[in-house]
């Protein structure tokens, strides 16, 4: 039996329009209070999977590695490395971790790789003995991205990664053989290119890492996307198939973006409408899936 853990990262605050896409503000501002500048809070969360004689981080969110003029432009809270803090709290610290799969390399879900920022000093990556798992396609992307997304990613992680030869680029067939039957493994790229999706299976129940899929509890409802996404549609459609494939057993959802909620039970509601139910605040002291 494996027992999963949550671990909260930086924080970040982002305009409230880009996380609810086509949402107008009078309906998304219920759910998410903005500031004054129109940023909601956002959570970047990261999943540990612990099996006795492996460690699995699934994402490290933003990390603590952006100068204090950018971190303030994206919304940074706290200039220390809070993942890292959360670690500690278990006993563990980034030598402890055996691998780390990302679901992309999007600066919120990889910038926790490296060391938090040091005037004066070039980046560095951390998580010595890891193997560290991504896509080609989510790879490539990063290495060569769209004008439109280029400033989601760090230029010198590519690189960073391949210098350390524990980088694996994978795809969802490659990457269930990496880390055994009780992981399945999920492509999509509505979000972005290569979009790496785990759901991790216990006897009874699953549980969905969603990334940028259904970054949080609002985002359960099919419909919802965000301005981020490269395609609202794809994602839509993407959500509607991997829903359809999670009702063999009693299924939860992983969220890495609502500052609230980690883990919800994927339901159907009134009309058959999907939505989340049993929403968990943390995983505390860990789960472990029946």
């Amino acid at each position: 039996m494996v027992r999963i853990f949550d671990l909260k990262g930086n924080a970040q605050r982002l305009d409230g329009g880009a996380m609810f896409g086509n949402v107008p503000r009078a309906l998304w501002s219920r759910w998410h209070r903005p500031d004054d500048e129109g940023r909601v809070l956002v959570a970047c969360r990261a999943m540990l999977v612990d099996e006795g004689n492996r460690k699995l981080l699934f994402d490290t969110g933003v990390g603590a590695f952006f100068e204090p003029a950018l971190r303030a432009r994206y919304g940074v809270e706290s200039p220390r490395h809070e993942l890292l803090v959360a670690l500690e709290a278990l006993g563990l610290d980034d030598a402890s971790i055996d691998v780390v799969v990302l679901s992309h390399l999007h600066f919120d879900h990889a910038g926790g790789l490296l060391q938090a920022h040091r005037e004066g000093a070039a980046p560095e990556l951390l998580f010595p003995r890891a193997r560290f798992l991504v896509t080609q396609d989510a790879f490539e992307r990063a290495r060569a991205p769209h004008s439109r997304d280029r400033a989601s990613f760090i230029p010198a992680l590519p690189a960073l990664l391949e210098a350390s030869g524990r980088l694996e680029l994978v795809g969802a067939e490659t990457a269930t053989a990496c880390l055994g039957e009780r992981y399945r493994l999920r492509q999509t790229e509505g979000h972005t290119p290569g979009m790496l999706h785990t759901t991790v299976l216990g006897d009874r129940e699953q549980l969905f890492f969603g990334a940028d899929l259904v970054p949080g509890m609002a985002w359960v409802h099919l419909p919802m996307t965000m301005g981020y996404d490269r395609c609202a549609e794809r994602v839509v459609d993407e959500k509607a198939a991997i829903y359809e494939t999670l009702t063999d057993r009693a299924s939860w959802l992983f969220f890495t973006h609502d500052p609230e909620v980690c883990v919800a039970r994927l339901t159907r509601g009134e009309g058959g409408r999907w939505c989340g139910s049993d929403a968990r605040a943390t995983l505390g002291t860990g789960w472990e899936l029946g």
